[in-house]
């Protein structure tokens, strides 16, 4: 499913991240309840993250009808940038926080501090995102290719969320291989990656066999994601969130 994934309680605030098609109905399926959400993050143009932003901007804000709650996104996804985007409506801008993020910028809202990553892919204005709290840092590499100087914007990750859509060296324009994530934990050194937006073709191989085998060569925990998947994060940050994957 590609409804993105959320971050329960960091720092007292629930982030939903790149909400693609069905990230409502998952929010439900999954037990979470998306008028909870406080920040809804989107990285870039493309359909499969951001179909849902609209209604979750709607569930955020009680129907439109409380200024509530913090969107976050690519310049492509909220001004628009050439043939990309904008993908949210005036209308559903107005009712929230807009922040819009080139790589490289910052935000801080309470406790947390989002930079917004460099990343190569379709959409030039795409980023990813580092979420950092005052104990703990976990960094989405959002879809981009792996190209030298990738692992500065994610460094001192505690835990490293990477979009890889095939096993192995199996690449896609754009798009991180398995052995492209491997080279990137090697170089952030997490306490624990994730791998997730796996293609399809990738997903009828095994994404739990590949996951073992960086696990193995780099001795960092290394787990792929599936839908409905919760990860408890009691073992590395003292305050307990939680990343539910849709």
């Amino acid at each position: 499913m590609t409804g993105g994934f959320r971050i329960e309680d960091i720092d007292g605030k629930n982030i939903q991240v790149d909400p693609g098609p069905g990230a409502l109905v998952r929010t439900y399926q999954f037990g979470l309840n998306p008028m909870k959400i406080n920040i809804l993050m989107v990285t870039h143009s493309h359909t499969d993250h951001y179909n849902d932003a609209e209604v979750l901007i709607e569930a955020m804000t009680r129907g439109m009808t409380r200024k509530k709650g913090t969107l976050i996104g690519s310049r492509s996804v909220i001004e628009g940038y050439e043939r990309w985007g904008p993908c949210i409506s005036k209308y559903h801008l107005s009712k929230s926080e807009i922040v819009t993020m080139d790589d490289g910028d910052h935000h801080e809202s309470g406790n947390l501090k989002v930079t917004a990553t460099k990343t190569l892919h379709g959409d030039p204005k795409a980023v990813g995102f580092k979420i950092s709290s005052k104990d703990f840092v976990i960094s989405y590499t959002s879809d981009t290719e792996y190209f030298e100087g990738l692992s500065k914007h994610h460094k001192g990750a505690d835990v490293l969320i990477g979009s890889v859509i095939r096993a192995g060296s199996d690449r896609i324009r754009g798009h991180m291989s398995v052995d492209d994530f491997q080279a990137l934990i090697n170089e952030v050194k997490p306490k624990l990656a994730v791998m997730t937006h796996l293609g399809m073709k990738f997903i009828m191989e095994s994404p739990e066999r590949e996951a073992q085998r960086i696990t193995k060569n780099t001795g960092i925990r290394t787990v792929a994601a599936r839908d409905g998947m919760r990860i408890d994060l009691d073992d590395f940050v003292s305050k307990q969130p939680t990343l539910d994957q849709f």
